[in-house]
C-alpha cells in the first residue's frame, strides 16, 4: 500500500509560525509532524510515500528530500498558489496509487497510531476511518460507529454513519480509500468533508476507534503543549 500526506493548507490559525514556514514542517520534539509521519510509515513497512505542497511548499522536499533517510521513497505534488483542497488534492494525483486502496493522513496532526493496525476494506467499502475520543476543541464529533451483526449476532464490520446518535468521534484525519470513493469526481478544488459524509450515509465508509495519543495541532498553543510533553518526556 502507498500513502499520501496532506500538507498544502496554508495554515491560518497557526500565523504567524506559518507566515515562512509549511505548517507540516513545525517542529514538535525535534522533529517536523511531517517527519513523525514518515518514520512511522516506514516503521510500519510503508515504502511509497507521495506529498502535496503549496503554500512555501518548495521548503518540504528541500527538507524531506528523497526520503531515503527514512527508508522511503518520497514524491511531491506541486498545488502551486492555489491549493486544490483535501479532496482535490488526492485526486490529483490518483494515479500514483495505481488503482491499489491507499492510506491518506494529515499533516497537520500528531500521534502514536501503527500503521500496521490500518482497517482493511471489505466489498461494501470504499473507506476506512481512524477515529478518535472527541478532543477537548471539538466536543460535538464527526461520525457515529456502529456494529454491523451478521445473523448469528457475530460483529462483521464497524460502519461510520451520519445518524444522530452516540457516542460520536472525531475523525482522526487518517484513513483507507479505495479508487471508487472518487468515482464521480472531477479535477479541481473540492474538499473531502462532503464526500465523507455522502459515502457514510450510502453505509460505505467504515470505522476503526484509536484512544492512544493524538494532537490535532490546530493553533500555536497546541503546539507548544506538544512540544513541552514531547520535550520533558511526557509522552514517548
Amino acid at each position: 500500500m502507498k500513502a499520501m500526506i496532506l500538507a498544502a493548507g496554508r495554515g491560518e490559525r497557526m500565523r504567524p509560525l506559518t507566515d515562512d514556514c509549511p505548517k507540516p514542517l513545525l517542529q514538535v520534539g525535534g522533529r517536523s509532524l511531517l517527519e513523525w509521519h514518515l518514520i512511522a510509515l516506514a516503521r510500519a513497512g510503508f515504502r511509497q510515500v507521495i506529498i502535496n505542497y503549496a503554500w512555501q511548499g518548495a521548503k518540504i522536499p528541500a527538507a524531506l528530500g528523497d526520503g531515503a533517510r527514512y527508508g522511503l521513497a518520497l514524491h511531491y505534488s506541486d498545488e502551486g498558489d492555489q491549493p486544490l483542497e483535501t479532496a482535490g488534492g488526492i485526486f490529483k494525483v490518483l494515479s500514483f496509487f495505481e488503482g491499489e486502496n491507499f492510506v491518506v493522513i494529515n499533516g497537520d496532526i500528531w500521534t502514536d497510531f501503527n500503521f500496521k493496525n490500518l482497517p482493511n476494506l471489505d466489498a461494501h467499502a470504499k473507506a476506512a476511518l481512524i477515529l478518535v475520543p472527541n478532543p477537548p476543541q471539538h466536543p460535538q464529533g464527526d461520525f457515529v460507529l456502529q456494529h454491523l451483526l451478521n445473523a448469528q449476532g457475530e460483529a462483521i464490520a464497524n460502519v461510520v454513519t451520519e445518524q444522530q446518535g452516540s457516542p460520536r468521534y472525531t475523525f482522526s484525519g487518517i484513513a483507507v480509500y479505495n479508487k471508487n470513493f472518487f468515482t464521480d469526481c472531477k479535477a479541481g478544488k473540492f474538499p473531502l468533508s462532503p464526500l465523507l459524509q455522502a459515502a457514510a450515509y450510502s453505509g460505505n465508509v467504515r470505522g476503526q476507534l484509536y484512544q492512544g495519543l493524538w494532537h490535532d495541532i490546530g493553533t500555536p498553543e497546541r503546539l507548544k503543549e506538544l512540544d513541552l510533553r514531547l520535550a520533558g518526556g511526557a509522552i514517548s
